[in-house]
């Protein structure tokens, strides 16, 4: 399995074909799912929102077999996306994770609406996602700002971190691989405008 910082380095370059409109051909695509029918080795983990404009496959150009993706409204972390990170990075030996927030997220706008005027017809399926991201939020309302998406863009980014952070300190496996075995957590914002992916939180040294 490659290492993190060349797994980060295609991601990138990946996402760089996406924005440009110069997606890689990739190949016999029946080929490559019988080939991938034994076994898999995604070189990268992505914990993204379920947003239906950002699909991690076609914004960082991978094919099939390359990405683990979890995905769930506003890329909170709970239990069970702990759970599919530690068993992707110890099954695979996959040693990226990379949390992918991003502009205009109808999570993070629910969520500070709920902040601000709380209603009480939100379900408690809905509620267990807006409290998770309520701690990221919370602080951020004492500020002052030009307009409302000021706040919310404000808000993805500490939603990311906390997201980023909880997986670095919220699991003795990953914090192990992470000690151990070179598994690296960054955070990412894509850009539903550009469709450019802005890593920006967790990154190693140049």
């Amino acid at each position: 399995m490659i290492p993190a910082t060349e797994a980060l380095k295609a991601l990138r370059e990946g996402n760089h074909r996406f924005v440009t409109e110069q997606r890689r051909d990739t190949g016999d695509v029946t080929a490559r799912r019988r080939a991938l029918v034994a076994q898999q080795e995604p070189f990268a983990i992505i914990l993204g929102c379920s947003d239906a404009r950002v699909p991690a496959e076609l914004v960082f150009d991978q094919g099939l077999g390359d990405l683990f993706v979890i995905r769930v409204a506003g890329n909170i972390v709970a239990p069970s996306q702990i759970g599919s990170v530690e068993f992707a990075a110890e099954a695979f030996g996959t040693r990226l994770v990379v949390v992918l927030g991003h502009t205009n997220c109808g999570a993070i706008h629910a969520t500070v609406q709920q902040l601000k005027r709380p209603w009480r017809e939100q379900s408690r399926n809905l509620s267990s996602i807006v409290d998770r991201i309520r701690p990221a939020v919370e602080d951020l309302l004492a500020g002052t700002y030009a307009d409302q998406a000021e706040l919310e863009r404000r808000a993805v980014r500490a939603n990311i971190r906390m997201s980023a952070d909880h997986l670095r300190h919220g699991s003795e496996v990953l914090e192990t691989l992470i000690r151990r075995d070179g598994l690296l957590v960054v955070g990412a914002e894509y850009s539903v405008a550009s469709g450019e992916v802005e890593f920006f939180d967790g990154l190693p040294p140049e």
